[in-house]
C-alpha cells in the first residue's frame, strides 16, 4: 500500500544569499544601522579554483575591515565534499539602499545582494561612553494578545572581553518567550570610536491584555588583560575585572481581542498567513480503494508553530479518512517566528462517482493592517472510478449505475443479474437436499484445506504482519459459506477486528498494529457461521485445540 511520505521542509537560514554557479554570496542580515558592520560569506565547492575573490569591486560602497578563510572537508554518503568560504566583514559608506557588487573568482561570478541601511537609532550619544554598556528596544509599542512582539538586546563594548559573557535569562510570567535564532556579533562605530556588538533577539507572546512589564537584563563578562581602555578622567576598567551592565526596564502595550473577531474561531493574530494544498498522488484519475495522501499547510507569519490550530479534517461521505501526525516547523527571519503547520491525512475512497470536498477556510487577523482577514482554499470534486481489480469482490447490487448507461448495456446487466440469481437459487436448493443426505467421505481437495488456511491466517495475525494478514484472510474467507462482509455485518468483534486491520493497512500505524483481536474474532464466531475441518479422517490431534 501507499505509505505517507515524509515531506522534507528545509528551514532556509537568514541571511538570504544570493547563488551563482560555483559561487555562493550570503550576509548574516539584510538591514542594518549606519556605523555597523555586515559579514559576506563567499562560498565555492569547486576545488579546482585556486586564491580568493577580488574584492576591488567593494571599494565603492564598503570599507573591507577583515578577510577570513575556512576550509571545510564533509563525507556524505562515502563521498568527500571540500567546500571553501571566504568571510568579509564591511562597513557601509553610506545609507539608503547598497547593493553589494558582484565578485570574481576564476570563470565564477557571484549575484548581487542588496542592503537597507537606515540612520542610526542611538539619540543623544554622549561624548564619551562607558567601555560596556547596553541597549534594549521592541519593534513596536502595543500589540495584541498572544501576538509577537520583538525584543532586541544590544551588548556594546570597546575593550576586549572574554568568552565567558552571559545574559541572564529573560523571563515574563504573563508571556512566552521565543529566542529567534543564536546571537550576533559584528561592530559599530560610534563617535569615531569602533565598538563591538553582541545583539540578541527574542519574541515576546503576551498572553494576558494589559501593561507588561519587561525586566531588565544584566550581562556580565570579564575584560581581557590587555591595555584596558581609559575615559577621559583617566580612570578605566582594571583588566581581568568582572564587569555587570543592565538593561532598562521596558513597559508593552498589550490590547484585548477585538470585539468583530468571531468568538468560535481560534485567535490567529500575523503579519501574514498563507495557506497551501498539496496530493500525492494526484487524485485526478483515482480509482476505489486508492489511498491518496492530502496534505493542508499554514504557514503564518509572527506566530510559533505550537501556537496554530489543527486545520479543517476531511470529513465527507465516500472517503474513509487515516490523519497522520501534524509537522510543525519555526523559522526565523528579520520579522520574527515564521510558524508551519502541515496536517496530511490519507484518504480512501469507498465508492466511485463524484464525491465533493468542501471549501478551507481560516480566519485572522491582520496586525498590520489591523482587521479580519479569511484565507481559503476552493471546494474541489474528486471523480473516482471503479476499479478492476476489486470488481470480483463487489456485490452487484451495490454497483452504482451511471446516467449515461444506454438501455442495451442496462439490458445485459439485468439479464446476467437474472441468471445469477437463477443459480444462487439451484445452488442453495441442492445444498438444502444434500443437508439431509447420508455423509459421505469427502473427495480429496486440490487447494488447501481449511485447516490449513486458518492456520495461515493465525500465524499471520500473532505475527502482527497485516498485509499477510489480509490475504490469509481473503483466502480463508473464499471457503466459507457466506462473504466476509456478511459475516462481519452479524458478529460486531468481527467488524471491530476489520476496521482496525483496514486502519493499519492505509496508515502509518501499520507499524503497531496487534492481530489478537482479529484472531480471537476468528475463533469466536459461531461453528454453524463458517468451514470446519473435516474430522474422522485423520488420526492427528487439532493442531489448535480450544
Amino acid at each position: 500500500m501507499t505509505r505517507f511520505t515524509a515531506l522534507l521542509l528545509g528551514l532556509f537560514l537568514w541571511p538570504l544569499g544570493a547563488q551563482a554557479t560555483g559561487l555562493v554570496a550570503s550576509v548574516d542580515r539584510s538591514r542594518l544601522s549606519s556605523g555597523e558592520t555586515v559579514e559576506l560569506t563567499l562560498e565555492s565547492s569547486d576545488v579546482t579554483q585556486f586564491g580568493k575573490p577580488d574584492l576591488s569591486a567593494l571599494e565603492p560602497q564598503f570599507e573591507v575591515r577583515g578577510t577570513r578563510q575556512v576550509n571545510q572537508l564533509n563525507t556524505l554518503n562515502g563521498e568527500n565534499h571540500a567546500t571553501t568560504r571566504w568571510i568579509i566583514t564591511l562597513l557601509p559608506r553610506q545609507n539608503g539602499t547598497v547593493v553589494i557588487a558582484p565578485l570574481q573568482l576564476g570563470e565564477f561570478t557571484s549575484e548581487p545582494i542588496e542592503l537597507q541601511v537606515m540612520p542610526s537609532q542611538t539619540q543623544d550619544t554622549p561624548d564619551i561612553l562607558a567601555p560596556v554598556f547596553i541597549e534594549s528596544s521592541l519593534d513596536q509599542d502595543a500589540v495584541y494578545v498572544q501576538a509577537q512582539a520583538i525584543l532586541t538586546l544590544r551588548i556594546y563594548h570597546s575593550v576586549s572581553l572574554y568568552d565567558d559573557s552571559s545574559v541572564t535569562p529573560l523571563q515574563i510570567p504573563d508571556a512566552r518567550i521565543e529566542p529567534l535564532g543564536e546571537s550576533r556579533t559584528y561592530e559599530k562605530v560610534i563617535n569615531d570610536l569602533r565598538h563591538g556588538v553582541i545583539e540578541l533577539r527574542y519574541g515576546i507572546y503576551p498572553q494576558h491584555s494589559g501593561e507588561l512589564t519587561i525586566p531588565a537584563q544584566i550581562f556580565s563578562a570579564t575584560l581581557v588583560d590587555a591595555q584596558p581602555a581609559q575615559d577621559a578622567t583617566g580612570q578605566g576598567p582594571k583588566s581581568g575585572k568582572l564587569m555587570r551592565v543592565s538593561s532598562s526596564e521596558t513597559t508593552l502595550t498589550v490590547k484585548a481581542k477585538p470585539i468583530e473577531y468571531p468568538l468560535d474561531t481560534p485567535w490567529l493574530p500575523a503579519r501574514s498567513l498563507s495557506l497551501g494544498e498539496s496530493w500525492n498522488p494526484e487524485p485526478d484519475h483515482s480509482q476505489v480503494g486508492d489511498s491518496l495522501t492530502r496534505s493542508l499547510t499554514l504557514k503564518v507569519e509572527g506566530l510559533a508553530s505550537s501556537q496554530l490550530p489543527p486545520l479543517p479534517a476531511t470529513d465527507v461521505s465516500g472517503l474513509r479518512r487515516y490523519p497522520d501526525q501534524p509537522q510543525l516547523s519555526n523559522q526565523n527571519s528579520d520579522r520574527g517566528l515564521i510558524g508551519s503547520r502541515e496536517d496530511r491525512e490519507a484518504l480512501v475512497p469507498t465508492h466511485s462517482g463524484a464525491i465533493d470536498l468542501p471549501a478551507v477556510e481560516v480566519v485572522w487577523w491582520n496586525t498590520l493592517e489591523d482587521r479580519l482577514e479569511r484565507s481559503s482554499l476552493p471546494p474541489r470534486t474528486l471523480n473516482i472510478v471503479n476499479n478492476p481489480s476489486l470488481m470480483v469482490d463487489t456485490p452487484a447490487g451495490n454497483a452504482p449505475v451511471s446516467p449515461s448507461v444506454d438501455a442495451e448495456t442496462l439490458w445485459y446487466w439485468k439479464l446476467s443479474t437474472l441468471i445469477l440469481a437463477c443459480t444462487t437459487l439451484l445452488g442453495f436448493g441442492l445444498w438444502w437436499r444434500a443437508r439431509w443426505q447420508p455423509a459421505i467421505l469427502r473427495a480429496a481437495q486440490t487447494g488447501p484445506s481449511p485447516r490449513t488456511l486458518l492456520d495461515d491466517l493465525k500465524r499471520a495475525s500473532q505475527a502482527n504482519d497485516p498485509q499477510a494478514t489480509r490475504q490469509a484472510l481473503d483466502a480463508w474467507a473464499r471457503q466459507q459459506p457466506e462473504t466476509l462482509a456478511d459475516m462481519a455485518a452479524r458478529f460486531v468483534p468481527l467488524s471491530d477486528a476489520l476496521d482496525g486491520l483496514n486502519g493499519a493497512l492505509y496508515s502509518e500505524t501499520g507499524q503497531s498494529w496487534q492481530g489478537e483481536d482479529l484472531w480471537r474474532a476468528i475463533r469466536a464466531i459461531p461453528a454453524s457461521e463458517r468451514v470446519q475441518a473435516p474430522v474422522g479422517d485423520s488420526s492427528l490431534p487439532p493442531l489448535y485445540p480450544k
